[in-house]
């Protein structure tokens, strides 16, 4: 073994831990950052939700960003598809409306919690081999450094010392490594879990909530078009300037 092999394969070992090291920061990151707005739009959504008077109020939020808002958008689509003049006559439709919402929630929550745990197992497999990949560099230069002592014949501790050292070194890397994403993967599990539950305790409410509306929804109404319209204006209506003008010329042809 060659001390040029065993030193690009020490070195090689390095880089790869120092490659492992960027990804766990730059994930801890993403990952930081996506809970961050998770808990944000949630709080918001879940604000304006139980602030409206009825579910129908609730189903004419503007505000779908969050898990949870996409749950209940998922659940207000579902209601509205379930009503007698839109039903599909389809397999997925010979259910009951409540076994079809609760399932079409179930189905969000799943792609929620497939977001939520994207980038853990990457976490987990650097948390893991870590430590491994810095013992095999450590036992690569080990062994490398033992061949070369053996060529010098001299055992004395300066020249053991040195070689030794320097392999220990992925050793020590391997781990610095491993700690952050050991630590970071069972933290944003933690959070994985808490917003887990938030969605469960959510769609149980949704449901009742629907029931007590025997699962209708009225689709939003149409805004009318054409010279003959209404506006809304801070909140109350006012008649079209078109359509005051045809009132006034009546008035005075009267």
């Amino acid at each position: 073994m060659s001390d040029i092999t065993s030193t690009a394969i020490v070195d090689g070992t390095l880089w790869v831990l120092i490659g492992f090291s960027v990804a766990t920061w730059a994930l801890i990151l993403v990952k930081g950052i996506q809970h961050l707005r998770i808990s944000h739009h949630n709080r918001i959504f879940n604000k304006q939700f139980w602030s409206a008077p009825d579910l129908q109020a609730a189903s004419e939020l503007k505000i779908y960003q969050g898990p949870v808002a996409r749950v209940a958008q998922a659940g207000f689509i579902t209601l509205v598809e379930t009503d007698s003049g839109t039903t599909t006559h389809d397999l997925e439709h010979t259910v009951d409306r409540q076994e079809l919402l609760d399932r079409r929630l179930r189905q969000q929550m799943q792609k929620e919690r497939g977001a939520l745990e994207s980038g853990l197992a990457i976490l987990a497999t650097i948390g893991s081999v870590s430590p491994f990949v810095g013992l095999f560099g450590t036992v690569w230069g080990i062994m490398g450094a033992l061949t070369s002592i053996s060529k010098s014949g001299s055992a004395s501790l300066d020249v053991v010392a040195g070689p030794i050292g320097e392999a220990l070194i992925a050793t020590a890397v391997g781990i610095a490594v491993a700690v952050p994403a050991v630590i970071a993967y069972n933290f944003f599990i933690r959070r994985n879990k808490i917003a887990w539950a938030l969605l469960d305790d959510f769609a149980i409410d949704f449901v009742h909530l629907a029931l007590k509306t025997s699962f209708i929804i009225k689709r939003p109404a149409p805004k009318p078009t054409g010279p003959y319209r209404v506006a809304e204006v801070g909140g109350k209506e006012s008649f079209s300037k078109i359509e005051h003008e045809e009132l006034h010329a009546k008035g005075a042809q009267a």
